[in-house]
């Protein structure tokens, strides 16, 4: 199976080498020449237009896209269309909004083309090494693709979630259930570094990754922060957010369902952005250590 991969940001560019370190066959777009090159001297095929893209491939294609939400995918998918057959399969391994996948899934129906909506989950790490993600859509095209799913993910890291839509709302409730965990874990430093203990934050993360109830990846990745600067003093305390959780909370508002929790943390977030503690830049460590994100909302 050729695949083609729209997107080489920071996700995409180590997709990208995982699937080429497997032996697939990518064949590559972007705007930015400078990660083209790099992925065409790793093994990728370079494409220099969308429609070059679709001539390339095999048919039936497979065009991944892993490009920001909102606008970009519509842009994308916009260039894509008139060079689609029927058959065809795209999938959004994005962060887009469930209710945008399904639009875009009837949209593509009516060509006869296959929209997956692939909610991909692991931060850098994963997208190298091994994702975990989650497929809405139609299920004949989730088999087509099953194969593809089993090399760039870990063991059982991946499922059929449902219909059109389906992928991107779990992986959109996982995020605010993301955002709720690492409010938790900057909530317990700050209090530790308020403590008067002059607590070695490193040791205790390194700690509590060993057996206590509370271990696993974001406290692997505090950990790292903390070995880094004990007290995280290369940060603001400013957090961004990319949408998930603003979609989560509105989502059980129109569900009516309580969610207290993530809701906080979203406002947390918000807060974040006016003033400057601790527990703030606990948060922005974690989101830079898994996902190399920003430190600041502007970024």
């Amino acid at each position: 199976m050729n695949i083609g991969f729209v997107g080489l940001g920071k996700m995409g560019f180590n997709m990208v080498e995982h699937l080429l370190e497997v032996g697939r066959e990518v064949t590559i777009y972007d705007i930015s020449a400078e990660a083209v090159s790099s992925l065409t001297l790793q093994g990728a095929t370079p494409a220099g237009s969308l429609e070059s893209l679709a001539v390339i491939l095999q048919r039936p294609r497979v065009i991944w896209l892993m490009v920001p939400a909102g606008k970009p995918v519509d842009d994308v998918l916009q260039g894509l269309a008139p060079f689609l057959d029927q058959g065809d399969i795209v999938v959004d391994g994005g962060n887009s909004r469930y209710s945008d996948s399904q639009k875009r899934a009837n949209q593509l129906r009516e060509k006869g083309v296959v929209f997956l909506d692939a909610g991909t989950s692991g931060g850098l790490e994963g997208a190298r090494h091994g994702a975990c993600i989650m497929v809405g859509g139609d299920p004949d095209g989730f088999a087509v693709i099953e194969p593809l799913l089993q090399d760039i993910c870990v063991p059982d890291g991946y499922g059929h979630m449902g219909p059109s839509g389906a992928g991107h709302y779990v992986k959109m409730v996982h995020n605010g259930i993301e955002y709720g965990m690492m409010q938790a874990i900057g909530e317990g430093f700050d209090l530790l570094e308020t403590s008067g203990f002059d607590l070695d934050h490193e040791q205790v993360a390194s700690v509590w990754t060993n057996g206590s109830v509370i271990r696993g990846w974001l406290m692997e990745l505090a950990a790292q922060a903390f070995k880094r600067d004990g007290r995280l003093g290369y940060l603001e305390g400013k957090i961004a957010d990319s949408g998930e959780g603003r979609w989560t909370v509105e989502a059980a508002l129109e569900q009516q369902v309580s969610i207290p929790v993530i809701g906080a943390s979203l406002f947390r977030r918000y807060r974040s952005r006016s003033a400057d503690n601790f527990s703030d830049k606990v948060v922005a460590a974690l989101r830079h250590e898994f996902g190399g994100h920003g430190f600041t909302s502007e970024s």
